[in-house]
């Protein structure tokens, strides 16, 4: 392996430090965020959003979604 000029290691090191994301101390991180949007539910119904969701070519947050936004549009319209 070639060993690096002092101008590219130079270059790499101004570009990583411009470029990396740091995170913003007190907001949540990508897992924190995950994490919130847990929540159980009992076997059957874990089931029925499972396979609602390979069936569709969905996730199971989207299938959930979907299932959440026609109960409001139903609420909504009655």
């Amino acid at each position: 392996m070639a060993e690096m000029t002092d101008e590219e290691a130079e270059k790499l090191d101004i570009y990583y430090t411009e470029n990396t994301i740091m995170p913003v101390r007190g907001k949540p991180g990508t897992f924190a965020q995950r994490k919130e949007q847990m929540f159980a539910v009992d076997a059957l119904s874990a089931q029925y959003f499972k396979t609602k969701a390979a069936v569709e070519h969905k996730t199971t947050m989207e299938v959930i979604g979907d299932l959440v936004r026609r109960e409001l549009a139903a609420t909504a319209g009655a």
